[in-house]
């Protein structure tokens, strides 16, 4: 992955080898139409762009040659400019830069956008230019060569804004490179090692609890998740608090490195891709990362509840009874509902701090995807907090959808010998809600508490689309980082 430098520039650079112009298409009616720019399109005024197979398809791309040897790149924008949205523009930065990786240098020239239309741009080809490749040896990999980028638009932005965006977009890369690592790589005491190379220059505090330190302090969720296997659970505490904060937010993640269900074993097929069940941790992480970047003018804590949930003869039992952080007991009747008791601890923790607003990021449900599919995150929680989260997400572009949490689904979890059970065996009804209910249990009332269930749009199983990758997608980095300026701006 390149790192790509911008530039502005009211008018087009002349034609040369192997530079890319990137011109709108749009189609107001039936005949495809380019956006007006600066940029010399007369060797096209000729050109049926129908017969050439261009297509105003958002997003579709279509190269012709251009003169000079260089390449015209025309990106579909649909039938109307007025309904092209900011966050349109940042799914077609992406596909600009998914689409362009063989050039070092492009040219973009999409007509007048406003300052936040470019910006979103921006963030969409810094986003869209993510690269992955494990362990690929290196003649099969063809990485990007796109370097320079010269937006041609009246807009300006300062270098201090430049690096703003680039601090979000790479917290939200960086936590896809951490959910992208195989388990083999990443389980709770190398994830330590990650957080604590990551914070070197930052003025950020981290705290982290062994397994012995987590048993003396009363963190019975994580450590009867992690007694199963050889490499011990942890807790990080991550702490970003600048001079004169007036408002604390407390980011709570679920980060089972590995999750095989544990003694409730998974099937084989549903174990593959169970890697991402650390993603809240690393979405948490990042997110705390990037606010401290940025400066904001916010106490910022997160609490990464790490553990690898694996079955073996020290393994926690169906039917054991464990005891959380805030003193209540818990019955354990399936142990591949893991997440909600790493996240009872944590939650339990960051309310003793008293916020101003929990909020909590896990894979947690299957039911969240079969509820929501796989680009919708499901929030619950109490109402100013879905409230302020829902419209966090909207100014950051991504996708969420409030869900209810009704009264009449805890008594499903009632237990005859502990204070809840973790699931009602059986029971497949409203299974994202059963889950909030649970995790309600360990919040006080008295404190704004939302839940995000990410277990769909987490990981993008498809091809790459808009600045969203195949594998690891880095959401809700952006909407906590959005949340946390919010809440700094509202005295």
């Amino acid at each position: 992955m390149t790192s790509l430098k911008f530039s502005f520039s009211p008018s087009a650079p002349a034609f040369k080898k192997d530079l890319v112009f990137v011109l709108g298409v749009h189609e107001p009616s039936n005949s495809l139409q380019l956006t007006k720019g600066t940029v010399d399109t007369s060797s096209l005024a000729k050109q049926q762009l129908e017969q050439l197979d261009v297509s105003a398809k958002f997003e579709s791309i279509t190269k012709i040659a251009a003169p000079n040897s260089a390449v015209y790149a025309l990106i579909g924008l649909g039938k109307e400019l007025k309904k092209v949205t900011t966050d349109n523009y940042r799914e077609l930065g992406g596909a600009i830069a998914r689409n362009l990786k063989l050039f070092t240098e492009a040219v973009i020239d999409l007509g007048k956008l406003d300052k936040v239309q470019t910006q979103a741009l921006i963030e969409g080809i810094q986003l869209g230019n993510y690269e992955f490749f494990g362990k690929k040896s290196t003649n099969s990999i063809k990485a990007s060569k796109l370097a320079k980028l010269v937006i041609v638009s009246a807009q300006k932005f300062s270098a201090t804004e430049l690096r703003q965006i680039e601090a979000l977009t790479e917290a939200v890369n960086q936590t896809k490179n951490l959910v992208n690592l195989p388990p083999n790589e990443i389980y709770p005491a190398s994830f330590v090692k990650q957080v604590t190379a990551a914070v070197k220059n930052l003025p950020v505090k981290v705290t982290v609890w062994d397994e012995k330190a987590l048993a003396k302090d009363g963190f019975g969720g994580i450590l009867a998740v992690g007694m199963g296997s050889s490499r011990p659970p942890r807790l990080v505490k991550i702490v970003y608090q600048p001079k004169g904060a007036k408002k604390h937010l407390a980011l709570v993640g679920k980060g089972i490195t590995f999750d095989t269900g544990g003694l409730s074993l998974k099937p084989a097929e549903s174990m593959v891709g169970m890697k991402y069940d650390m993603t809240g941790a690393a979405t948490c992480f990042q997110s705390v990362l990037a606010i401290a970047k940025l400066g904001l003018p916010i106490k910022v804590t997160g609490w990464l509840c790490l553990a690898e949930n694996m079955p073996s003869g020290t393994a926690q039992r169906p039917d054991d009874v464990i005891r959380i952080r805030n003193g209540k007991t818990v019955e354990v009747l399936n142990t591949d509902a893991e997440g909600r008791l790493v996240l009872a601890d944590g939650l339990s923790a960051a309310a003793e701090e008293k916020p101003d607003l929990i909020v909590d990021v896990a894979t947690l449900t299957g039911a969240a995807t079969i509820a929501l599919g796989n680009r919708y995150a499901g929030l619950m929680g109490e109402s100013s907090a879905v409230n302020d989260l829902d419209a966090a997400a909207k100014l950051a572009g991504e996708l969420l959808w409030p869900m209810p949490l009704p009264e009449e689904l805890r008594t499903i979890l009632n237990s005859d010998v502990a204070d809840i059970a973790n699931v009602k065996i059986g029971n497949r009804a409203g299974g994202m809600l059963v889950g909030g209910q649970f995790l309600r249990e360990f919040v006080p009332l008295e404190i704004p508490w939302a839940h995000l269930d990410i277990a769909g749009p987490a990981a993008n199983a498809g091809s790459a689309y808009g600045y969203t990758p195949k594998g690891a997608t880095g959401v809700m980095v952006r909407t906590l980082v959005m949340a946390a300026k919010s809440m700094s701006s509202n005295k």
